[in-house]
């Protein structure tokens, strides 16, 4: 099968890309990063940005599946960045979509994101299932992390969120995600195409770009890591995640794409349909315990708890990927211990901004 995997030069792409052709499928690299004189006789790829109507159609050329990583990542800088964000995830999934509609290429892998679903599920005593509302700032500065119910103001148990749990998304790269599912899914239900958006968690592994803006809290601690200094956990150091290796997700990719191969494969996934599946290694931790995982395995130094918070941050979010293991037959490899022990010592790639 020939795969085109926007942003196939990347941190996740790349690494997809390498378990394409590993299990012996070509790999076509659209990316503003790749290097075409470097890659000359090793790779197949065009230098050319997901918002280039031109470039795009010209990498859809003999594609039978795209692979859709190519994005602006992170919290990012507040509302500053806000078109930005629109820019690069919203307008290029857009066009990406109208040249796969004329190039009659009907099946579609999205790097989708945990963060659509806001904060996780909860669970109040009196209450049942709640959903809290975002967190206040005078909250936050009085180091009241933790979300109340927001019926009674009581204690609330974190959990696992399903994919059918409601969207709600808490910041523009959130929102972003989620409008390229509903465009992936109006693409679908236009052209008769099948989709499958891959909610990622926490990805962490070789080849992630040093700290910036736009970086995972896993970038943020390791580089302080290679600087000297301690790793800084905000908040209480409590929050809730769930760290996947990126061998994991790239994997997760080249068996959806497999799947997707033959109209057979996937029963609950018709012709002009989106399906969602939730992408983690099913182990949650907090930040704090990855934090001292991560720099035990460096070698110290020891993490330091800041209470700082960013505005836009959840408390807690672990989602169960039961459906994407029990339809797709999908398991992690890697183990939060031995891919943290991993992490320590990977090479970080030069970040690459937006």
């Amino acid at each position: 099968m020939r795969v085109l995997v926007t942003g196939g030069a990347g941190f996740i792409g790349s690494h997809i890309v390498t378990a394409l052709r590993a299990m012996g499928h070509q790999a076509v690299v659209l990316d503003t990063a790749f290097d075409t004189a470097a890659a000359e006789g090793t790779e197949e790829g065009i230098r050319g940005d997901v918002r280039d109507a031109e470039a795009v159609g010209e990498a859809l050329r003999g594609v039978e599946a795209v692979c859709h990583q190519a994005a602006m990542v992170g919290l990012g800088k507040g509302f500053a960045d806000a078109s930005a964000y629109v820019s690069a995830n919203d307008l290029g999934t857009a066009v990406l979509l109208e040249r796969m509609a004329d190039a009659g290429v009907r099946r579609l892998v999205l790097a989708g994101s945990m963060v659509v679903y806001g904060e996780g599920r909860y669970v109040c005593p009196d209450h049942g299932v709640v959903r809290p509302g975002p967190r206040s700032v005078s909250a936050l500065d009085s180091g009241r992390f933790e979300p109340p119910c927001p019926r009674c103001g009581a204690q609330l148990a974190p959990g696992l969120v399903g994919e059918d749990a409601p969207a709600d998304p808490r910041n523009v790269y959130a929102t972003t995600k989620l409008a390229q599912e509903h465009l992936a899914a109006a693409w679908a239900r236009a052209t008769g195409g099948r989709a499958v958006s891959l909610r990622y968690h926490n990805v962490y592994g070789d080849g992630m770009p040093y700290d910036t803006p736009y970086a995972g809290v896993a970038s943020y601690f390791r580089t302080s890591l290679e600087r000297g200094e301690p790793p800084r956990v905000f908040e209480d150091g409590a929050q809730r995640r769930d760290f996947i290796h990126v061998a994991d997700v790239a994997a997760a990719n080249a068996v959806v794409l497999e799947a997707l191969a033959g109209p057979d494969q996937l029963p609950w996934l018709p012709a002009g349909k989106l399906r969602a599946y939730n992408t983690g290694s099913g182990e949650p931790h907090t930040v704090a315990e990855m934090a001292h995982e991560l720099a035990a395995a460096f070698g110290g130094p020891e993490p330091v708890i800041t209470g700082e918070y960013r505005l836009g941050d959840v408390r807690h979010i672990t989602a169960s990927s039961q459906r994407l293991r029990e339809e797709l037959g999908w398991r992690p490899q890697v183990g939060f211990t031995a891919g943290m022990a991993d992490f320590a010592k990977a090479p970080l790639a030069s970040p690459r901004g937006a």
